[in-house]
């Protein structure tokens, strides 16, 4: 079991998770506490240091408070911006989290630069059909009010073949990670199209 400092809990559950509470409603919360729980997961069998993990996991999205598009770039700066991790952690180790969280995004076109990078952009990969269907679905509502229902299915398959495709932009880091084989299985059923045409009909 990973043991976090218990101070270091204190304050991100107090001063970072609730900002999580005012984000679309695909990055609300439980995204967070999803992607920390992985992220301690994987760093389980690793030989790094599992409070920087936690804490980058639970910054990775901060910077969503500035929009999607540079959100990934707006988190570095909030980590390297917050005095208080400065108890904790060097000034070193604050550079080496914040360039984590700003490598995290899935359509980065570089690999992240550190073990610490892949750990949090696996864990920000939750690979659950109907999770990806639901949240493509509400990010798609949130931001296209406008679009008709066959729009929004549209737009959706067209995000799951960009990201989850076979020449889709998503990488995993770690084969031995359970996303391996449900990235398969979700392939397959973008191919096929009829599993994911139910599940969308079930979410809409």
């Amino acid at each position: 079991m990973v043991v976090v400092n218990p101070d270091i809990i204190s304050y991100i559950e107090k001063e970072i998770i609730p900002r999580y509470d005012n984000f679309d409603a695909a990055h609300q919360r439980d995204h967070v506490m999803m992607v920390i729980r992985q992220s301690l997961e994987i760093a389980e069998h690793l030989d790094v240091d599992k409070d920087m993990v936690y804490v980058i996991a639970a910054y990775h999205d901060t910077g969503l408070c500035e929009g999607r598009e540079r959100h990934h770039e707006v988190s570095a700066q909030i980590i390297k911006a917050d005095e208080n991790l400065r108890k904790w952690f060097t000034e070193e180790q604050i550079q080496t989290m914040a360039d984590a969280a700003e490598d995290h995004r899935a359509s980065a076109k570089h690999e992240p630069r550190t073990i610490y990078g892949r750990i949090v952009a696996e864990a920000d990969r939750f690979i659950d059909p109907e999770t990806i269907v639901k949240r493509t679905i509400q990010y798609g509502l949130d931001h296209y009010p406008e679009l008709s229902k066959e729009q929004q299915y549209d737009r959706m398959m067209q995000h799951l073949h960009e990201k989850y495709g076979r020449n889709g932009y998503l990488k995993l880091w770690f084969p031995e990670s359970p996303n391996t084989s449900r990235l398969e299985r979700l392939r397959q059923m973008i191919d096929e199209e009829t599993e994911i045409k139910k599940i969308f009909e079930e979410f809409f």
